[in-house]
C-alpha cells in the first residue's frame, strides 16, 4: 500500500468505508475486530424499501435502515442487539411492520434535532466503535436512467426489477426533495482528508455504493486525496444492474464515478457450490469472474466465500485479515 504518512510506523490507521446495505454490514463486522485501526463508515442515505421508505415518507426523515446495520456491526453488542433492533411490530396499527431500530433511531434524531446526532446518540447507546456518517443530510430520491431511455424512481424500486427481463443501467442521479441542491455532508470530507485507506464496497454497485459516489462534493474531494482506494469486488452479480459484469467490470465502473484510477481491488476467487449457484441462477445472478482490469489496478485474489444460510457473501473475518494485511504490505499469495 502506496504509504504517505508511514503508516506501519502509525499507533492507529483510519480506515474509511464508503457503502450501504449488508455489504457494509460484512465489511464493519469484520473491521471492527481489528486493533491498531479507527473507523469511519461512510453510509448511502437513499434506501427506500420497508420500514425505512415508510419512516422517510411519513415522517419526512432520513432513511434509518443501512445506518442502523453500520452500528450494529460496529457494536460489541452486535448479536443481541441484532435480535432486539431487528425485531418487528405486529399489534400496533402504525407500529406494524417497523422494526424496533429504525423507530429508535428516528425517534432519537426528532428528540436531538438533527439525524447525525440520533446517529451519535445510537451509537453510544451500543458502544459502537468508531464513527458512522450519513453522506449527505439531504433528502433526495435516487433516479436510474436505463439503456433505453426509461427511468426508474427509488433506490427499492431499481433495487427490485419487475419481470423477466429489463433494460440495464446506464447512469444514476439525485434528484433532491425540498432544495435545489444536494451536498455532502461535510465531516465526510474531513474523514477522507484524515483517511489512511478508502474502502468502496462490497454492495450493490448501482443502490449502495454509487449513490455515495454522486452526491455533489464527494467524487472531487476522492479525486484529489492522496490515500489509495481499494474497491471490494461483489462476489456475485445483481440482475437489472450488473448482468453478465467480471470483477474488471465492476473497476472501471467504479473508476468512471470516481474521477481515478483505484489502487487495489479485493476480489472473491472461491466459487460457491453449483447447488448454491443454481439457486442463485433464478435470481439471474451469476459468479463475479476477475476478467481483465488495468494494469495499474493492484489485484488482491483470495477465497473471501461464506454461505451460510444459503446466502453468498463475504466473510467477514477473512475479509477483515485482508485488509489488515493490505494495511501492512503483505505478505500475500503467490
Amino acid at each position: 500500500m502506496k504509504d504517505k504518512r508511514s503508516k506501519a510506523n502509525k499507533e492507529t490507521v483510519h480506515v474509511v468505508t464508503i457503502g450501504g446495505g449488508s455489504g457494509q454490514y460484512a465489511l464493519l463486522s469484520g473491521l471492527r475486530k481489528l486493533k491498531g485501526i479507527r473507523i469511519s463508515a461512510v453510509v448511502s442515505m437513499m434506501d427506500s424499501g420497508g420500514s425505512t421508505g415508510r419512516l422517510r415518507d411519513e415522517l419526512g426523515t432520513l432513511p434509518p435502515g443501512d445506518i442502523l446495520k453500520c452500528i450494529l456491526a460496529l457494536s460489541p453488542h452486535q448479536d443481541t442487539a441484532r435480535v432486539i433492533f431487528q425485531k418487528r411490530f405486529n399489534k400496533d396499527r402504525r407500529l406494524k411492520g417497523h422494526n424496533a431500530g429504525n423507530m429508535l433511531l428516528t425517534m432519537l434524531s426528532r428528540y436531538t434535532g438533527s439525524f447525525p446526532a440520533g446517529v451519535q446518540a445510537l451509537a453510544e447507546i451500543l458502544d459502537a466503535k468508531g464513527e458512522i456518517l450519513p453522506v449527505t443530510i439531504d433528502r433526495a430520491t435516487l433516479v436510474a436512467e436505463l439503456t433505453d431511455g426509461s427511468r426508474i424512481y427509488g433506490e427499492s424500486a431499481i433495487d427490485t426489477p419487475r419481470g423477466h427481463q429489463r433494460e440495464t443501467i446506464r447512469d444514476v442521479y439525485l434528484v433532491p426533495h425540498h432544495s435545489d441542491a444536494i451536498a455532502v455532508y461535510p465531516p465526510v470530507l474531513k474523514a477522507i482528508d484524515d483517511a489512511d485507506i478508502i474502502i468502496l464496497g462490497p454492495g450493490d454497485l448501482f443502490t449502495s455504493i454509487i449513490p455515495n459516489l454522486i452526491v455533489p462534493g464527494l467524487r472531487e474531494k476522492l479525486s484529489v486525496v492522496s490515500a489509495p482506494i481499494y474497491h471490494v469486488v461483489n462476489i456475485m452479480t445483481k440482475f437489472g444492474e450488473t448482468n453478465h459484469f467480471q470483477a474488471s467490470d465492476f473497476i472501471s465502473t467504479i473508476e468512471g464515478f470516481t474521477g481515478r484510477k483505484i489502487s487495489g481491488a479485493i476480489v472473491n476467487t472461491r466459487r460457491p457450490d453449483d447447488r448454491l449457484l443454481s439457486l442463485y441462477r433464478k435470481q439471474k445472478a451469476e459468479f463475479v469472474n476477475i476478467g481483465y482490469p488495468d494494469e495499474g489496478c493492484q489485484l488482491f485474489l483470495e477465497d473471501l466465500l461464506e454461505t451460510s444460510g444459503d446466502v453468498i457473501r463475504h466473510d467477514p473475518e477473512k475479509l477483515a485479515g485482508l485488509i489488515e494485511r493490505i494495511i501492512a504490505g503483505g505478505p500475500f499469495p503467490a
